[in-house]
């Protein structure tokens, strides 16, 4: 079957003033992706949210929402988006029940279909207990849940969320990367964060922003390969055979370097990282061959905070 794509952004650029915030883009997001949108603060995501959503005019390119162009045909545009913006902005004096059925009521929803929306919403981010109290009156979790929900209430294709789960405590926040997997499952949804744990756990593919480019367009697999700490053997020991281990093991050809760290109880923690494309592991193992000291020994996936920091290293801090 032919792919469905229902984001398709072209050359998008936004200036503010002699200064480009975001800078030529371009990427698309098929039905059943969930993409992880990253970068550091002042990288240009949110201000590409909010092009993409249109409320905010892009100074060149093109963004197409499942086909019809955010510049051209807004509201066509919009009826098939669902947006939560940098904060959750809602209307504070609004009890959280008042806001579902207002936003229903401007979706165009009415009667039965209503009640049923908001139901399903309500459920799905269990607001049953905020429905009746101000908004601004709820914790930073409830608010964002009810964010959420009004950006899931009219079932919409696309969806474009900015730190969906800032503010939620862990078990929310299990919670609502099982929902957007969920949704991702038949539509396409955009996820702009920071928490690379959160792109490991729910994205099927990542675009990596920095200075208003695009670095990097991978699944996280991809990326995590990039790191420096992809392949390595980890190994914890007794601090006291530390050194002569480390030793043995940088001498091996396979072996680029060896980081220590202290792991408490007498214990040290070795990593002996590989040289591109040798065999890093089956070497350590031939050379542990007969020290009983090494209490545990791992290989290492990599770590995205490292590919993060070297394909975003020296972008400036701001509030794009």
């Amino acid at each position: 079957m032919p792919v469905e794509r229902l984001l398709e952004i072209d050359g998008l650029t936004r200036r503010f003033g002699r200064s480009a915030a975001v800078d030529g883009i371009g990427f698309s997001v098929a039905r059943g992706e969930l993409l992880g949108f990253l970068g550091p603060n002042g990288a240009g995501k949110s201000t590409t949210m909010k092009m993409v959503a249109g409320v905010l005019p892009m100074s060149a390119g093109r963004v197409r929402v499942c086909g019809h162009d955010v510049a051209r045909a807004a509201v066509p545009a919009q009826r098939r988006l669902g947006y939560l913006a940098e904060g959750a902005p809602l209307y504070a004096d609004m009890t959280a029940g008042a806001l579902l059925d207002f936003v229903a009521r401007v979706r165009g929803l009415a009667g039965r279909a209503k009640a049923r929306a908001i139901g399903r919403a309500v459920e799905r981010l269990e607001l049953q207990a905020a429905l009746d109290r101000p908004i601004e009156t709820l914790s930073k979790g409830f608010t964002r849940r009810v964010g959420l929900a009004q950006a899931i209430l009219h079932d919409p294709d696309l969806l474009i969320l900015d730190e969906p789960t800032d503010g939620l405590d862990p078990n929310q926040k299990r919670q609502v990367r099982a929902l957007l997997t969920e949704l991702a499952a038949e539509r396409a949804v955009v996820v702009s964060t920071h928490v690379l744990e959160e792109v490991e756990a729910v994205c099927s593919r990542c675009v990596v922003i920095s200075r208003g480019r695009i670095v990097a367009d991978a699944t996280p697999a991809d990326l995590l390969r990039r790191s420096r700490r992809h392949g390595a053997v980890g190994l914890r020991l007794p601090a006291s055979a530390a050194e002569r281990v480390r030793a043995r093991l940088a001498a091996l050809p396979e072996v680029a370097a060896v980081e220590r760290a202290p792991a408490g109880d007498g214990q040290t923690v070795l990593l002996a990282l590989p040289n591109a494309a040798a065999d890093a592991a089956g070497a350590v193992r031939r050379a542990l061959d007969g020290t009983p000291e090494v209490a545990e020994l791992w290989i290492e996936r990599g770590r995205l905070d490292d590919v993060f920091h070297d394909l975003t290293r020296g972008a400036p801090a701001g509030t794009a």
